[in-house]
């Protein structure tokens, strides 16, 4: 029988935080890859391998955007890590009862250089979902009712990717994919929770109903950036904004699926090929709202959920 289980470096973390924190920035980087991320070579490679096909450097990504701030966030990961042994194993059978899943998960808790507070992977063969304790901390979702709709929305994930394969369908790519995976992830969250989810609100109480004042507005935003061929990763990465709200594209993904699952059955919109001509006729329909916004202010460094590539 296919089962979730678990790898816990949260341990080994804390033992070498206990020695590196009051080093220098240099000393820190450099050590948590040879002493503490090293335990695990494959999960150190694939996150400077991310940065490096993104033409970026991780060490000048961990300086900067991660190491200044674990002392302050480190009582947050430590929620969040308590919080993840609760709600790996529960959420990965709810997902197999409501879902259907059949599939084996490996969850991977670990404490990493920003690639994102969720990433679904795998890891020594195994299909896996990691979950980066420090991009937790830093989005506010350490809490209870933020991790557990964190972990339904990568097993989302995990279910969409098991589904996919299964089926011969490939992954896509491009900003119309990267909505439409992330909606069915979304969607997914609020199946597993039995209600509608959202972990985002956890970081802002004001995000939903911000979103949903602005949903033809952020639909009429994503085709004007998809047509000109302007990155979307503003939509999507905790380290970007729109107005000043993140991750404004699980929103707006999440309501494209709720529309597809209107048309179709539900296993049969997992498993879409013409991604854009699904989902376009969609947003196109949907009246921009006039709300004398200013004209979009985009920030930020990289890109994704996952910071790179987006994943969470």
């Amino acid at each position: 029988m296919s089962q979730g289980t678990l790898l816990d470096t949260f341990p080994a973390f804390l033992e070498w935080w206990e020695r590196a924190e009051g080093q220098s920035l240099e000393e820190q980087v450099e050590g948590w890859a040879a002493e503490y991320m090293a335990r695990w070579p494959e999960l150190l490679a694939r996150q400077q391998e991310d940065y490096a096909s993104q033409g970026l450097d991780w060490r000048e990504v961990a300086r900067e955007r991660v190491f200044p701030f674990l002392t302050e966030r480190l009582p947050a990961m430590r929620e969040a890590h308590q919080n993840l042994l609760e709600a790996c194993e529960p959420v990965y059978y709810r997902a197999r009862e409501v879902l259907g899943f059949d599939g084996a998960v490996l969850f991977v808790l670990y404490v990493g250089i920003g690639c994102g507070a969720g990433w679904v992977t795998s890891l020594n063969g195994e299909a896996a979902i990691w979950f980066g304790l420090e991009n937790i901390a830093e989005c506010g979702w350490s809490r209870r009712e933020a991790v557990w709709g964190l972990v339904a929305h990568e097993m989302g994930h995990g279910v969409h990717q098991y589904w996919r394969a299964q089926s011969g369908k490939p992954a896509g790519s491009g900003p119309w994919w990267q909505l439409y995976e992330e909606g069915f992830a979304q969607y997914c969250e609020t199946l597993i929770w039995g209600s509608e989810n959202w972990h985002q609100v956890c970081g802002d109480k004001n995000w939903l109903e911000w979103c949903r004042a602005r949903k033809g507005w952020l639909a009429a935003e994503f085709l004007r950036r998809a047509d000109a061929g302007l990155p979307v990763n503003t939509f999507f990465g905790s380290w970007f904004e729109i107005e000043g709200m993140r991750e404004t594209g699980y929103f707006l993904g999440y309501e494209l699926i709720r529309a597809l699952v209107e048309e179709m059955d539900f296993q049969a919109a997992a498993l879409l090929e013409d991604v854009e001509g699904r989902l376009r006729p969609i947003l196109e329909r949907w009246p921009p709202c006039d709300l004398r916004l200013a004209p979009c202010n985009f920030s930020g460094g990289q890109d994704g959920e996952r910071n790179l590539g987006s994943n969470c």
